[in-house]
C-alpha cells in the first residue's frame, strides 16, 4: 500500500534513504536542481477535504515548505495564488502543473518580495483573481550564513529584513481589509528565534522579530475573527541550504543534531500549515508551532 502522510510510521527512520551532502546553487536556487531530492507530498499528501473552497496566498510557493503547503492545500480543495522570484519559474510552473492536477485554480505571480508595490499588488491580484482571500502564508525568506558580523554586509542584512519583515507587513497590511472571520495568517518562523546560529546573526533576528509580530498581531485581529499563527520549521531539506543558507562544510551533517537524528523534509510542515489553516484549530491563536524534530523551544 502506498504510503501517506496518515501512515503509522517510525519517525526516526522515515526519510532514511534522502541523505544530505555537499553541493551548491547560487541564490535563490531551485527544487528542480537539488541532490538530493527533497519530499514536497507530491506522491505522499492525500487531502479530505478540510479547506474546500478556501482561496490562499502563499508566497515563496515554488519550492520547498512553501510548495509543499500549496500542494497540501489544493488537495484539501483551496485555490492557490503563488509568489515567487522570476529566477524561480521552472519550479514554479511545475508545482502550479500539480496543483492544477488536484482540481485547483491557480495564479502564479512572480516578483520581489523587497519591491513594496508587488508585494500590495499581490493581494489585489490574488482577490481578482481568485475571487476572494481567506489564508495568507507569509513563507518567502532569505538566509544567508555569514561567520563574522564585521564582514556581513549591510546590503545584505538590509535584504533579509525586507524580505522576511518587511514584505510580511506591507502584504499582512494589504490583505487584511480582504479577510473575511474565519480568515487566517500563518507565518513561517524558525527554531532560529530559539536558538539562533552564530552564523545566522540577521537571519535569526528576523524570525525572532515574526513570531512577535505573529503574537501581537493575533491578539489586534482576534475580535474580527482573523486567526494569526506561525509555524517554526527545524532544519528542514530545502534550496535554502544550498544557496549558501549553510556553510557547505556543514551540509552533510545537517539536522543531526535533532533528537531524531535526521533533518526534516518539506512534506512533513505542511500538515501544521493544514491545521492553522482551518476551521478544526479555531480555539487557535499566536501559536508558534514548532516542526523541528524534537529540539526544545520555551
Amino acid at each position: 500500500m502506498a504510503r501517506d502522510q496518515y501512515t503509522f510510521t517510525n519517525p526516526v527512520e522515515l526519510y532514511s534513504e534522502i541523505e544530505p551532502r555537499k553541493g551548491h546553487q547560487e541564490e535563490p536556487g531551485l527544487d528542480a536542481d537539488l541532490a538530493p531530492q527533497a519530499d514536497l507530498g507530491e506522491d505522499t499528501y492525500r487531502g479530505t477535504g478540510r479547506l474546500t473552497g478556501r482561496k490562499a496566498l502563499i508566497t515563496g510557493g515554488d519550492s520547498g515548505i512553501g510548495a509543499a503547503t500549496a500542494i497540501a492545500f489544493a488537495r484539501e480543495g483551496a485555490d492557490v495564488a503563488l509568489s515567487y522570484l522570476p529566477e524561480e519559474e521552472e519550479d514554479a510552473q511545475r508545482i502550479a502543473g500539480i496543483l492544477r492536477e488536484a482540481g485547483a485554480t491557480v495564479l502564479t505571480l512572480p516578483g520581489d518580495l523587497k519591491d513594496k508595490e508587488y508585494c500590495v499588488g499581490l493581494v489585489a491580484q490574488t482577490v481578482e483573481g481568485l475571487g476572494g482571500l481567506d489564508i495568507l502564508v507569509n513563507n518567502g525568506g532569505k538566509q544567508i550564513y555569514s561567520e563574522d558580523i564585521t564582514e556581513l554586509p549591510d546590503e545584505q542584512f538590509d535584504h533579509t529584513f525586507t524580505t522576511n519583515v518587511d514584505a510580511m507587513f506591507w502584504i499582512t497590511k494589504a490583505a487584511v481589509p480582504h479577510l473575511p472571520a474565519g480568515s487566517t495568517i500563518i507565518n513561517t518562523t524558525s527554531i532560529q528565534a530559539y536558538s539562533p546560529s552564530e552564523t545566522l546573526v540577521d537571519y535569526a533576528s528576523t524570525k525572532a522579530t515574526i513570531n512577535a509580530f505573529t503574537k501581537a498581531l493575533a491578539q489586534q485581529l482576534a475580535p474580527k475573527g482573523i486567526r494569526v499563527n506561525a509555524v517554526a520549521p527545524g532544519p528542514i531539506w530545502t534550496p535554502l541550504q544550498v544557496t549558501d543558507g549553510q556553510p557547505p562544510e556543514k551540509l552533510e551533517q545537517f539536522g543531526e543534531d535533532t533528537p531524531l537524528g535526521r533533518m526534516g523534509q518539506p512534506a512533513e510542515l505542511a500538515p501544521a500549515y493544514v491545521f492553522l489553516a482551518s476551521p478544526e484549530s479555531s480555539y487557535v491563536l499566536g501559536e508558534t508551532l514548532n516542526v523541528n524534530g524534537g529540539m526544545p523551544t520555551p
